[in-house]
């Protein structure tokens, strides 16, 4: 009995080598950018200093009342520190979007370099590469590997949808994190004071927020999918693949006949 035909093969190497370069930028994001944020505090009290510092040149003792004047610096301390606590979540995000990017670009372009090997054309591969998150694992599934039953699956789509948030604002995404995914709303006045949390309908994309621990969760999950993709996805009897991914393989016979 002939042996089947790969249709889809994961290099071991190959594999390697995207581990290695999305711990890379995993590391690399913590130590450029993330670790700016690591002393806000005394940025704060530093930014106060300068701002007592500039004011002091036209303080008047006949009608300037001293401590309104602090008052006032210890309110540039929190305002400052206010802006870049807000700019540290916007960054985090942006390393999360990233990372999701990266991983996702990478899966495409090793999917389209496969399907090379089979001869098709420019439409195929075009289509993979347009297709959305759903679509990509729909195809893998049909080609025999069970993305969606991996363990790494459920933190994968998270992350897709907090990546969603982040780019698109508020949509069809954030209705599906206030559905599914509520941990990643959070309302920072209220957590912070120990209030009643807000009610998830008043939530929106400007409450998104990930933790270090979040991050380091969807790091993981990333590394253990590219661990998991099977070395070899054989031909299948009776294989049915999606109809918008056959759509696009019969532009290609036809472009080719």
């Amino acid at each position: 009995m002939p042996r089947p035909q790969a249709l889809i093969q994961m290099w071991n190497p190959y594999r390697e080598f995207l581990i290695q370069q999305h711990r890379f930028y995993v590391s690399e994001a913590s130590t450029r950018l993330m670790s700016q944020f690591d002393n806000i505090n005394a940025d704060a009290d530093k930014a106060a200093d300068a701002w007592l510092e500039r004011r002091g040149e036209r303080f008047d003792p006949d009608r300037d009342d001293e401590g309104a004047i602090y008052e006032e610096a210890e309110s540039v301390a929190i305002e400052f520190y206010r802006q870049l606590d807000e700019m540290r979540e916007q960054t985090r995000l942006s390393v999360v979007a990233g990372m999701f990017h990266a991983w996702e670009k990478n899966l495409k372009k090793w999917i389209v370099d496969e399907l090379r090997r089979w001869g098709l054309g420019s439409h195929t591969i075009g289509v993979v590469w347009w297709a959305d998150f759903p679509k990509i694992v729909e195809l893998l599934g049909r080609l025999g590997w069970a993305v969606q039953d991996q363990s790494n699956f459920a933190l994968l789509n998270q992350c897709r949808c907090v990546v969603n948030v982040f780019k698109h604002g508020d949509g069809k995404s954030l209705a599906e994190l206030k559905r599914d995914f509520p941990q990643y709303l959070i309302d920072p006045i209220n957590s912070k004071f120990g209030l009643p949390a807000t009610e998830i309908e008043w939530l929106n994309h400007s409450h998104l927020q990930v933790t270090e621990a979040q991050v380091q969760d969807f790091s993981e999950a990333i590394i253990d999918f590219w661990r998991s993709v099977p070395e070899n996805m054989y031909e299948q009897e009776e294989v049915e693949l999606p109809s918008w991914f056959m759509k696009a393989v019969e532009q290609d016979l036809r472009a080719r006949s």
